[in-house]
């Protein structure tokens, strides 16, 4: 009997497990969406040859447990008939997690999931020295803790003041969690620096009365496992969606540069120093 190669099983998202001959499989989510058709996929998969469940695993992934290595071809092939494939494990770009955004959210800022497909697109499965995470959350809430990831993404808007539109009924100044709103002598006046570009103004005014642009806040080198870390912000928000992705081009370059094999974004940022990646990112800003 042939050798098992457990490394390319795992590359394609079997993993073994500690029954021997049984794999536990990661499938390719992108932003925690699946088609109804993909999870009829699933249900058939984990009933005729799983045991009749799956595993949603903390970063919006499906795993189907109890894969016998015999039907891995089957159930990759089963799989594929609706629509979906397995996924990634190892040293490699993985799933990419995200909100639901503003297609759904009232308050997210941004369009999470188109985001995370196309960071999905562009990244998903590269070989790295060690597995890389991204993470999109749609504003301020942060349900998808933005700065726990190696690389996160944080939506937010820049707001102005229509003034002609204003009916000074204060809802503003009401929602903003901040204090970074204020009325005097019948004007709004924004505290720039005291505004988390949250949106709350803009999204509760029932005038209209403030136009957004939206944009992105970036964190670099977050970790939470065996050592936690909070991920750094060094670049200013960004307004434009080319610039973000310009910046996550140059942070996957430097870590695949500068990083040792096995080790995590944030320890190559600890051992290398947060002012060579800093460089590079604003390289990319004003390219």
């Amino acid at each position: 009997m042939a050798a098992i190669d457990y490394a390319t099983l795992k590359k394609g998202g079997f993993m073994r497990q500690k029954q021997k001959g049984y794999f536990s499989l990661r499938l390719g989510v992108v932003g925690g969406q699946v088609t109804a058709e993909q999870l009829a996929a699933v249900t058939d998969v984990a009933g005729t040859y799983g045991h009749g469940y799956i595993h949603l695993t903390s970063r919006q992934g499906i795993e189907i447990p109890f894969i016998n290595i015999e039907d891995i071809d089957a159930v990759k092939e089963a799989l594929a008939k609706g629509g979906i494939a397995p996924g990634v494990c190892g040293p490699r770009v993985r799933t990419v997690t995200a909100c639901q955004g503003n297609e759904v959210c009232p308050n997210a800022c941004i369009d999470s999931e188109a985001i995370a497909k196309e960071l999905s697109d562009r990244y998903f499965g590269r070989e790295l020295p060690h597995k890389f995470k991204f993470g999109v959350t749609g504003c301020q809430n942060n349900c998808l803790k933005a700065e726990e990831n190696d690389l996160g993404i944080k939506g937010g808007v820049e707001v102005s003041w229509v003034e002609e539109k204003c009916i000074s009924c204060g809802v503003c100044e009401k929602a903003c969690r901040t204090g970074a709103i204020s009325t005097q002598d019948g004007k709004i006046r924004i505290e720039r620096e005291k505004c988390n570009n949250c949106g709350r103004c803009a999204y509760s005014c029932p005038a209209d009365a403030y136009d957004t642009e939206e944009g992105y806040f970036v964190y670099f080198g977050g970790l939470f496992g065996n050592t936690i870390s909070q991920g750094t912000e060094l670049v200013p928000f960004i307004r434009d969606r080319e610039t973000m992705f310009r910046v996550c081009d140059a942070a996957l370059n430097f870590f695949n540069e500068y990083a040792k094999p096995g080790e995590r974004f944030k320890f190559t940022l600890d051992r290398v120093g947060v002012g060579a990646l800093k460089e590079k990112i604003m390289e990319a800003v004003a390219d």
